[in-house]
């Protein structure tokens, strides 16, 4: 399944993610630190989407309450919460 998310409080603007039996199978951000979303998306690649939010979620960017780690926690969050 396709999934788009917009996250908030950071430089990227959309998150797109292809999730199939509970794994990410791809992820790939519009915007933000490209050379390190990038290694992020191939970092999840293939792993548990509740494993992925345990690791990522908290993740702070300097000053900010949030970073793209924390966003993609967020995203697969809502993905849970809106697929079951």
């Amino acid at each position: 399944m396709n999934y788009i998310y917009r996250p908030q409080g950071v430089c990227s603007r959309e998150f797109h993610f292809e999730i199939e039996d509970g794994k990410v199978l791809s992820f790939e951000a519009v915007g933000g630190c490209n050379g390190n979303l990038k290694g992020i998306g191939r970092l999840i690649r293939g792993r548990d989407v509740q494993e992925v939010i345990e690791d990522l979620n908290g993740v702070t960017c300097g000053p900010k309450p949030t970073s793209c780690p924390d966003q993609i926690a967020k995203a697969l969050e809502a993905y849970c919460k809106e697929n079951g």
